[in-house]
């Protein structure tokens, strides 16, 4: 995977409130930012699938992110 597509997704991790990160389960959370990510960036299907296998691996420090956003924010 290019390091132009893995800056776009932490990206759109960053934008993404932490509390909706927070709320939705695996498969919901990986669709949410691949859906965002499309919006802005259309992916062909080996790029859409690289990336919804990178965000599986990294859901535990997605949440963890998002959950010291909600810290420093609250």
């Amino acid at each position: 995977m290019n390091p132009s597509l893995l800056r776009q997704i932490w990206s759109v991790v960053e934008a993404t409130h932490a509390a909706h990160l927070l709320n939705l389960d695996d498969a919901h959370l990986v669709q949410s930012l691949l859906g965002q990510f499309n919006t802005q960036q259309p992916l062909n299907s080996e790029e859409a699938t690289q990336l919804s296998t990178y965000l599986y691996s990294r859901l535990s420090l997605i949440r963890d992110l998002a959950s010291d956003r909600l810290v420093i924010s609250g």
